[in-house]
């Protein structure tokens, strides 16, 4: 993952689809969760030397509103989703039903919050298959819970998060045993490169 985007994510400005999904890299990825703790310690020493600002008139009101809401209390979330097996953090939201994709590829909508066009799903891809290539309108951000797949020379195995935007070019294929699960953050459509991609592209949607 790129330094700036685990310091968005540690300042907590990065898009919510976006932190979803680096939220489940970092729930697999211990040292990486480490780190991006540390980094928030850092910003928080940080704040502790700036001048203090004038608080809002309702400032207290919302205090009380979110204290009346957790009384304080650290809860674990209950799971809202038929998933055991994903990680903590996209445990907390409900799923949408799969849907067919093509041969092989379904995905599944993760009822997580949006920013304009980009939202979260699950991509399932049975073992052997080979997305077509495609670049995007936009980021897309992806991790893998189970499997593996790899684009052109590059290989991304469980916990392993792949960055990529309008100037990425690839063909994900399934190279392991099992099916590849994946959780995406997916700004807008993908692109498919080439003429019969521009003919196929009102047909495929994610």
């Amino acid at each position: 993952m790129s330094d700036d985007r685990l310091l968005a994510y540690a300042a907590g400005t990065l898009s919510p689809p976006e932190a979803v999904v680096v939220a489940a890299h970092l729930a697999l990825r211990p040292r990486a969760a480490a780190f991006a703790r540390t980094l928030q310690a850092v910003g928080g020493r940080m704040l502790d030397d700036v001048d203090p600002e004038p608080l809002a008139s309702d400032a207290l009101a919302r205090i009380m509103a979110r204290a009346e809401t957790d009384a304080g209390v650290v809860q674990t979330p209950r799971p809202l989703n038929d998933m055991p097996q994903l990680p903590e953090p996209l445990r907390r939201y409900a799923l949408g039903p799969w849907r067919w994709r093509g041969p092989g590829v379904r995905i599944r909508d993760v009822h997580a919050p949006r920013d304009g066009d980009c939202r979260v799903i699950l991509l399932d891809i049975q073992p052997g298959r080979v997305m077509p290539r495609h670049t995007h309108g936009g980021v897309e951000l992806t991790c893998v819970l189970s499997g593996a797949y790899a684009v052109e020379d590059e290989r991304f195995d469980v916990g392993d998060l792949e960055e990529a935007d309008h100037e990425t070019l690839h063909q994900p294929r399934v190279i392991s045993d099992e099916a590849c699960l994946c959780v995406a953050a997916l700004d807008g459509q993908i692109l498919l490169d080439g003429w019969l991609g521009k003919v196929l592209q009102p047909f495929v949607k994610l």
